[in-house]
């Protein structure tokens, strides 16, 4: 019994303890209840229903301060170094068609017009393989659409995408009036877009059709579009891969397309459509077949056949074999055998 008497006295103890913290919890929260409006949020009368607040991800992403000095500068360096070094690697691109751009170069210590870039879309790649390859005094005042279901859906996707890529929220599925009103704007203040028209990476390898955002926006504000098509791309990461596969890219650039007085948006971005079309048939033939073949309307399309199934993925491999995507190793030098 003796023994038991210091065991009851340390149980009393520790219970005593134990509500006594209690205690002070419970004043605690009594007090940190009690501090009202604006440390705490309103409370809501029964009945009412607050209305929720806008989001601020996807098209609603403010992405002014990506155009500030300060992250101008940052994505100088980004571009300039890992991004440059990351394309090389795996894309290794060859750049041709740069001389077609003569004709826009502005003067010493002027500012350069606003073009509008519209190459075809095939990989993630494309975005950085244009940024390389357009050269300056464009690539530095540059802005990238891209999708804002799928670039701008979480902070950190949206934020990295402004500040390393200087893109902007756009609809892909139409260009919205607050899209469109935005990338006036920006043309008017002397920026150059980098637009995909086909609204997406194509799905099977092949080309989609083009949508008539591009053609809108230059008609409106009369940037010229400049037709651009990358050769590639696709083959070392498509929609769908997993994994990189390094290869050899090309990108190539068209003469400049100013919008013509009275011609609709539609008329336009059918044009713009067949240019790209003409430098994908240049881009795996020669110059001048190219031009023989568009002025009777022969180019291969870039949409692909019209057969579906292992055909057209066939078609698709046979039609890699004659462009950049089919030297992904070094070829044999062969020479010519004179009689």
């Amino acid at each position: 019994m003796k023994g038991s008497q210091p065991l009851r006295e340390m149980r009393l103890a520790g219970r005593a303890i134990g509500a006594r913290g209690r205690s002070m919890r419970t004043r605690a929260k009594r007090s940190v209840g009690s501090v009202g409006f604006p440390y705490r949020a309103p409370e809501v009368p029964r009945g009412v229903t607050v209305p929720e607040l806008p989001s601020r991800l996807e098209a609603n992403y403010e992405t002014a301060w990506a155009r500030e000095a300060p992250a101008r500068a940052v994505r100088r360096l980004l571009q300039a170094g890992p991004l440059r070094l990351f394309v090389k690697i795996v894309a290794d691109p060859e750049i041709a068609g740069l001389d077609r751009l003569a004709d826009f170069r502005p003067a010493k210590n002027e500012d350069p017009p606003a073009l509008i870039f519209t190459p075809n879309h095939h990989s993630h790649l494309d975005t950085g393989l244009c940024l390389m390859a357009i050269p300056e005094p464009w690539r530095s005042k540059i802005v990238v659409g891209a999708a804002a279901d799928y670039f701008f859906t979480t902070r950190i996707s949206a934020a990295s995408s402004a500040l390393m890529l200087n893109a902007i929220p756009i609809d892909r599925e139409s260009l919205s009036r607050k899209s469109s009103d935005f990338a006036k704007q920006l043309i008017d203040e002397g920026w150059s877009l980098l637009l995909f028209p086909e609204g997406g990476r194509s799905p099977d390898g092949w080309g989609q059709p083009f949508k008539g955002g591009a053609a809108y926006l230059s008609a409106s504000t009369g940037a010229p579009i400049v037709p651009v098509y990358i050769d590639g791309a696709g083959a070392i990461f498509g929609k769908g891969m997993k994994r990189l596969k390094p290869g050899r890219t090309k990108v190539v650039f068209g003469q400049p397309l100013p919008p013509v007085e009275g011609e609709n948006t539609r008329r336009f971005n059918e044009r713009i459509e067949l240019a790209v079309t003409e430098l994908g048939d240049e881009a795996l033939s020669d110059w001048w077949g190219a031009r023989q073949r568009a002025a009777e309307r022969r180019n291969p399309a870039l949409t692909g056949p019209e057969y579906r199934g292992w055909r057209r993925q066939w078609a698709l491999s046979e039609h890699r074999k004659l462009g950049k995507a089919g030297q992904r190793t070094r070829q044999k030098r062969t020479w010519p055998k004179f009689d």
